[in-house]
């Protein structure tokens, strides 16, 4: 069981995988630093945690379930001749979700209507509960890339499985600073939710079979939130810097 240990392969693996999986979760960060930012403060640390507790969980089972994970490969009908298969249907429906729950976010933050007093107009604003119920479905669907990559670079179950709890572990130390930097800074926080939008794009677009190399995503994305750095430390001299609708509790 442990002879793994011993193999140079195996601990290759397992660097490689680990950074992979770090690399994979920047989406999933992403995405829970804008649900989380709904919640009063005094429950968004722990939000956090449990939201990237339930991606390692989720991204464990799914790894332990590799003959059901394979079977999910397998075209199940065919569409306007293409051929269709579970993989494809979660990876459609989680980024019609995605477009879906990030246009919402960004309709709500420049258009919606404006919390006073901590409490949300319009529409309240989410429970505990439902943001980890929205995490845990997208959890899953960036799940699905990461484990089948994983399944594919490694032989050894251990070295997959411990992959994922270095990378979840890491992103739980980052998660925290980037919630906050994206919740003090409006215009990163807009980003973060045009990046969701183009990782949706790119979920359908796999679903299609239509391949989106994720390095095109990333570094557009990482070249504006340079750009948007860059305004930032140009708009510091201003007297009243950007401000979103609050449609949050407590602050």
């Amino acid at each position: 069981m442990f002879d793994w240990l011993f193999l140079p392969e195996a601990w290759l693996a397992l660097l490689t995988l680990t950074a992979l999986e770090i690399v994979l979760g920047i989406d999933n960060i992403v995405f829970i630093s804008v649900l989380v930012g709904r919640l009063p403060r005094a429950q968004r640390d722990r939000a956090r945690v449990q939201g990237l507790a339930l991606a390692m969980i989720t991204r464990i089972l799914l790894l332990l379930s590799l003959a059901w994970m394979m079977q999910l490969t397998a075209p199940l009908f065919v569409v306007l001749g293409q051929e269709l298969s579970g993989r494809d249907l979660i990876l459609i429906g989680g980024g019609l979700f995605l477009l879906w729950k990030s246009s919402q976010e960004i309709w709500e933050s420049l258009e919606g209507p404006e919390a006073e007093d901590g409490q949300a107009a319009g529409r309240a604003a989410p429970g505990y509960w439902a943001v980890l119920g929205q995490i845990a479905i997208i959890d899953i669907v960036f799940s699905l890339d990461s484990v089948i990559t994983a399944v594919g670079m490694a032989e050894h179950v251990p070295v997959m499985v411990i992959a994922i709890v270095l990378a979840v572990a890491v992103m739980m130390l980052a998660a925290k600073p980037i919630g906050e930097f994206v919740d003090a800074h409006p215009s990163i926080k807009m980003l973060a939710l045009s990046f969701l939008i183009l990782v949706g794009v790119a979920l359908i677009g796999e679903g299609l079979d239509l391949h989106i190399p994720k390095g095109y995503i990333y570094f557009a994305m990482g070249f504006s939130v340079a750009v948007e750095m860059l305004n930032i430390r140009l708009r510091k001299r201003r007297a009243v810097p950007v401000q979103l609708h609050r449609h949050g509790r407590g602050g």
